[in-house]
């Protein structure tokens, strides 16, 4: 009985028509013209804890009329019908700060601008989920033309018993392009960084909730444990300095603090020197470790086309793991090939393996090859990934092996995502590359290897940075399908990883702003309300300060030092910094004071360890000085600075042969440093102790030195003079010594050519220099 007042009602609007038609003395009634129904597709699966929808829908001709819904249900309850008045598409809100000459406000489509539109209200909405549970609900437009159906659509939905139970973080960013100097584009001008935003978005809830914005810095890949109560994320320093990363504890009121932001540069004794780590970090379900790519190089494309306006994939790389016991970063064997790139590593949810990304290292920029000019390019840099797995193994890792239907392919498959029961794996396939790519789609495969299959929630255009829901049954991803402003979509997994339909997720940020990067964390209501980042205002103190330090503007940098050391007293490179200005002003008593604080914060900050140093050597404290000098030459035995400075030490003390033994090792470090070469040649010319004076080598020395200077720098024309008299050739000593004075007169120092013309006296009757004893 329930099926045949089912099938009654869906055909009332054509009966009616009928009735219509013969009153009208016609003949076989005609069908109503077709409505198709856009949003949601057919199929689609709602949440039980979203809110409502609005509904979509389209007829060709655009005819007027009014608009009635009726919902009809499969457990017998009475259909539903309402009016509607089948409002056009709105926009959405705008953000007038991120409209730009880079970009256009959105706009609709003619398509998009033709369709109509009905949201239902809240008691609607519940009662439509209430009884679309066991199966689905019919949903059916009907246009009237007075009391005739003119125009006819449906629609199928269900709802899901599944909640998604968890809120999704996602970044919400301005797509401003900024082309700062003539071929240098940056997706978003520096000064602008500001306007990046975090929020939190509760399905249930109409709108987003904003949890983070107006950090001077940049924060971009986040991740959480799995209880998460954990968030790890990528965070820029000061100098644009990319080898942060903040391990947080989630609280209500979250803040991220410099206590929990690391260096991944802090590691470099223990990886490759000079290259970048920290890509694409993902904390472990426990939270004990960071799984990281090291030594990765990149190949990055920016463009002024605001819709896909960067291209960036790493080209090498090998991934390492953070342990948050002991602060200790080191590479996983069996994902260490520098033969390969090796990226982009996630955890499985019992954190015993990783999969990742893996293909052959490439060059990022081959000579000769023209930089890409959109996304897609044939000039790209081609790289296709295959997906591995590997196992953990407490850091021992082990051998990786390919996932079968996830590599091999011929395509570029990324982004790997295990369902929270491991039982799933869903990827991004592309032609090239990965992230934001124009034509991903997503595709799921069991997560041992098989049979991958093509999801059905996949849009028209770019699907990805997709995540699951704690509980395993929903996931979250991105598309630009509907807007180049990207926005965040859901759809339902079962148990048998069948997906549905994509949901829009409504009203997730202005219309000209963008979904980036969201991710489901396990965190209740109430768990997560703001996070303010004083770690980034500190950054911020520390540029301004800086920037006035190089500008010479020292009482202003002192003040900005001061404020920055106010919000992080314990900050070594601050200390130092405002130190060196105190020592450069010869204000030796507050230089030694913050020197020593850096050192109570970090022993082994070298820098202020060799300061505290030249402190010591300018208050005739020359043994401490040396002491300090070989503390730094143990902690970075590659020290310039800590050695030039222990050889003046040691010349101070007239220890001539440690002074040469310090230079040599200097020089030997870095063949071509001028004052090295200068002060080892004069050394070895003019010293008073016999034993150390080698006059050939002085020669050799300082010739490479006035060659290297192109005999512009008195000082080094005078010590070759030194050093021809010291090898007893005195005409060409005279002839060195003659080009100093000349430019020691030009420079007015007169101090300097007395003591040059006094040289040349000596050398005219034969005799060498030599220093006072």
């Amino acid at each position: 009985m329930r099926d045949f007042t089912l099938k009654l009602l869906v055909l009332a609007p054509v009966l009616l028509c009928a009735i219509a038609a013969q009153q009208r003395g016609a003949g076989t009634p005609a069908a109503p013209a077709s409505i198709t129904v856009e949003y949601p597709r057919d199929g689609s699966i709602f949440p039980p804890d979203m809110a409502a929808p609005t509904i979509e829908w389209f007829e060709a001709g655009d005819p007027a009329g009014t608009w009635k819904i009726q919902i009809h249900f499969a457990d017998g309850t009475a259909p539903l019908q309402v009016s509607a008045a089948g409002d056009r598409v709105r926009l959405g809100e705008i953000d007038p700060r991120c409209v730009s000459n880079t970009n256009r406000l959105p706009e609709l489509t003619p398509h998009q601008a033709a369709l109509r539109t009905w949201k239902p209200d809240a008691a609607t909405w519940a009662m439509i989920q209430q009884h679309s549970i066991e199966k689905p609900a019919i949903l059916t437009i009907t246009r009237y033309s007075g009391a005739v159906a003119a125009a006819q659509g449906r629609v199928t939905i269900q709802t899901s018993r599944d909640p998604v139970g968890a809120p999704i973080f996602y970044r919400d960013v301005p797509l401003m392009p900024s082309e700062l100097q003539p071929g240098i584009i940056k997706p978003l001008e520096p000064k602008l960084l500001p306007y990046l935003a975090w929020r939190l978005r509760y399905v249930d809830e109409p709108a987003s909730r904003l949890v983070l914005t107006g950090m001077h810095t940049c924060a971009n890949c986040h991740s959480f444990s799995k209880d998460g109560k954990t968030l790890g994320l990528d965070l820029d320093g000061p100098h644009n300095d990319k080898g942060l990363y903040a391990i947080v504890p989630v609280r209500q009121q979250t803040s991220i603090r410099n206590e929990d932001v690391i260096s991944w540069k802090a590691f470099r004794k223990q990886m490759e020197p000079g290259k970048r780590i920290g890509f694409m970090s993902q904390v472990s379900p426990d939270g004990r470790y960071v799984a990281t790519t090291t030594e990765v190089q990149y190949y990055v494309a920016n463009f002024t086309d605001y819709r896909f306006l960067q291209v960036f994939y790493p080209t090498r790389g090998i991934l390492a793991w953070y342990n948050r016991a002991d602060g200790q970063v080191q590479a996983l064997p069996g994902a260490d090939d520098p033969g390969f790139v090796q990226s982009n590593a996630v955890w499985s949810p019992d954190g015993q393996s990783l999969i990742f990304v893996r293909a052959p290292a490439t060059e990022s920029y081959p000579k000769g090859r023209k930089m890409a000019e959109f996304s897609n390019d044939p000039n790209e840099v081609q790289i296709q990934y295959d997906l591995y797995r590997i196992p953990f193994n407490q850091g021992a890792g082990g051998k990786a092996e390919p996932i079968r239907g996830a590599s091999q392919n011929g395509m570029s498959n990324s982004f790997p995502k295990v369902s929270p029961d491991g039982r799933w794996l869903v990827f991004v396939k592309s032609r090239n590359g990965q992230l934001m790519r124009p034509d991903g789609k997503l595709y799921i495969v069991p997560a041992a290897g098989g049979e991958p299959r093509l999801m059905n929630c996949n849009t028209e255009l770019m699907n990805s940075w997709h995540s699951f829901s704690p509980n395993g049954r929903w996931m979250v991803f991105s598309s630009k399908s509907r807007s180049p402003y990207t926005q965040m979509f859901l759809t339902h997994i079962d148990e048998n990883g069948n997906d549905s339909p994509p949901i829009l997720i409504e009203n997730s940020t202005a219309a000209n702003r963008a979904v980036n990067i969201p991710e489901f964390a396990n965190i209740p209501k109430g768990g997560l309300d703001h996070i303010d980042a004083p770690a980034a205002e500190f950054y911020r103190l520390y540029d301004l300060a800086f920037e006035l330090t190089e500008k010479g503007q020292n009482e202003a940098a002192i003040a900005e030092w001061q404020r920055a050391l106010q919000l992080d007293p314990a900050d070594a490179r601050a200390r130092t910094n405002l130190g060196g200005i105190y020592l450069r002003q010869g204000r030796l008593e507050p230089a030694a004071a913050e020197f020593r604080r850096a050192l109570e914060a970090k022993p082994e900050a070298v820098e202020a360890r060799n300061n505290l140093g030249l402190v010591l050597l300018q208050t005739g404290q020359l043994s401490e000085a040396a002491r300090e000098f070989q503390q730094s030459l143990e902690l970075e035995p590659q020290s310039m600075e800590a050695l030039v400075n222990l050889g003046g030490v040691y010349l101070m003390q007239k220890d001539y042969r440690g002074a040469v033994s310090t230079l040599r090792e200097a020089m030997r470090l870095e063949p071509g440093r001028l004052p090295v070469l200068g002060n080892l040649a004069w050394l070895l010319a003019t010293c008073p102790d016999k034993s150390a004076r080698n006059g050939v080598e002085a020669v050799t020395l300082a010739e490479k030195a006035t060659q290297l200077s192109q005999r512009k720098d008195p000082i080094l024309l005078d010590g070759l003079g030194a050093a021809y008299a010291e090898a007893g050739r005195f005409a060409e000593a005279i002839r060195a010594a003659g080009e100093a004075l000349q430019l020691a007169e030009a420079r007015q120092d007169k101090e300097m050519a007395a003591a040059v013309k006094a040289r040349i006296v000596l050398y005219r009757g034969g005799q060498a220099y030599r220093e006072a004893n």
